[in-house]
């Protein structure tokens, strides 16, 4: 058994999340619509804002509002079930493992995922920045032209300009 422990903290927090594919298939911005479906799924069940995302082509990078920062690790694992269940190119089950068989896994998602819990403001305008950069990182888009992001939302609160990260973009300090 693992060492591996989740952190929860007080109410109204925000926590980072990534996700990730499989084997980092390429399906996600492809199957945009079953994702959402997906988050749609878990928003029934549970009190939580979706206040950051950029997906990306083979993961997800988002930050989370939930109220009570209890049911995040369950909030990823039934996106990731609805995801997979529904998803029409599913993997042959012959290439699964025993492990992964043994597990119920599809052989769409990695098995775990990564969280942090943001601790204060300097932590979540960075996290916001990175998110938003990741169209750049992976791909050269700029976050205005990548449509799986809530880039725009935040031009439109007016925390970034339209041109953020036009200029200057080896000098952002994301790490």
């Amino acid at each position: 058994m693992s060492n591996y422990k989740r952190y929860y903290l007080k109410e109204n927090s925000y926590i980072f999340i990534t996700v990730v594919t499989y084997n980092r298939k390429e399906i996600l911005t492809d199957n945009i619509e079953l994702l959402k479906e997906a988050f749609k799924r878990c928003l029934i069940k549970f009190d939580f804002e979706i206040f950051a995302i950029c997906v990306m082509k083979n993961h997800i990078h988002m930050i989370l509002k939930e109220k009570e920062l209890k049911n995040y690790t369950k909030i990823i694992a039934i996106m990731k079930k609805h995801f997979s269940y529904n998803l029409s190119n599913k993997p042959n089950k012959n290439s699964l493992s025993e492990s992964m068989i043994k597990r119920k896994e599809a052989g769409v998602w990695q098995r775990r995922f990564y969280d942090h819990i943001l601790r204060d403001e300097q932590d979540l305008y960075k996290h916001i920045d990175y998110i938003h950069y990741n169209s750049y990182k992976h791909y050269k888009i700029l976050p205005r032209d990548w449509e799986y992001s809530s880039f725009k939302k935040f031009v439109k609160l007016g925390f970034y300009e339209q041109n953020w990260c036009d200029f200057n973009l080896e000098n952002i300090d994301l790490e």
